[in-house]
């Protein structure tokens, strides 16, 4: 004879199972986070990983929770991330956090726009992981609040200058440091500038067009051999696009910051992108670049 289960106890079961998914998930889970930058690409890549032991979970069942766990986490989680990424030469996103220019609720909002790629398992199937991409011009485009670009300086003699389509920056070996008295390989940044030799202040944040913020960065890095292919501007495709035909070539003659971010250019070739409307207007739409050593760039 079949004994029929009364709904006051099939409640009493269900409760006790959402109560036990809560206790899994309450319990302080240890998550495995990793990532790299990769300044030629513009891309954070991270991973978060944790124990499904740990958490409670069997398999097959559990993949669904696990996954759960996952979601809710990862936003925290890749927030760490982000506040050692470099800004400038003197500070990080965790600066800008310490001093009130941008929350927290903002970098948890940016990384909910992390591209994800399904959960997978390890090989063992001892541990779940999620991989994450976060996009650098989504990142600086947080911090560039200016309505209109500055213009950089005129100069009240201009000096004889051609129409570039492009200005290219070659800093991937060592460079003096100015104001110290030892070299070191320049570093990548979200808003790095361009002083030249006078130290007059070339290229800066405020100076590149706002409206152009989701759709590239101010600044674009690559390694030394993008810029030497087989191709008429030597250029890879990519950058044959953003650069043109013709691009400025100038070898940087010193770095410069707390952090070696900025690069110091001659005063002679300052002058060639000052003294042209059309070559000002490069640094305006942010078709810069500057070439630093593969080792730096990822």
């Amino acid at each position: 004879m079949k004994r029929s289960v009364k709904p006051a106890r099939l409640l009493f079961c269900l409760c006790v199972c959402i109560f036990s998914i809560k206790a899994v998930w309450a319990q302080p889970l240890d998550f495995e986070v990793s990532h790299s930058v990769d300044w030629v690409q513009r891309e954070i890549s991270s991973q978060v990983s944790f124990e499904l032991a740990q958490a409670g979970i069997r398999l097959p069942t559990g993949r669904v929770l696990g996954e759960d766990i996952l979601r809710d986490v990862y936003p925290g989680l890749l927030r760490t991330t982000l506040l050692s990424l470099r800004l400038d030469s003197g500070s990080t996103i965790g600066d800008m956090v310490n001093r009130g220019e941008i929350s927290l609720a903002e970098l948890d909002m940016l990384c909910l726009e992390a591209r994800q790629t399904p959960p997978s398992l390890s090989p063992d199937l001892q541990r779940m992981a999620g991989r994450y991409t976060l996009f650098l011009e989504k990142i600086g485009a947080l911090f560039i609040r200016h309505r209109r670009a500055i213009e950089p300086e005129r100069v009240l003699i201009p000096a004889p200058a051609a129409n570039y389509t492009g200005i290219i920056i070659i800093a991937h070996e060592e460079l003096p440091l100015r104001g110290r008295r030892t070299q070191a390989k320049a570093e990548p940044c979200l808003f790095p500038k361009i002083w030249d030799t006078d130290m007059t202040l070339i290229y800066e944040k405020n100076m590149f067009d706002p409206q152009l913020r989701e759709e590239r960065p101010m600044i674009h890095y690559a390694a030394p051999e993008s810029i030497f292919q087989a191709t008429p501007s030597g250029l890879d495709g990519n950058l044959a696009s953003l650069l043109g035909p013709n691009p400025l070539r100038i070898i940087a003659r010193e770095a410069f910051g707390i952090s070696p971010t900025d690069l110091v250019i001659d005063r002679s070739d300052a002058l060639v992108i000052l003294s042209s409307e059309n070559n000002r207007r490069l640094l305006r739409e942010g078709r810069v670049l500057f070439v630093l050593s593969e080792e730096m760039l990822n």
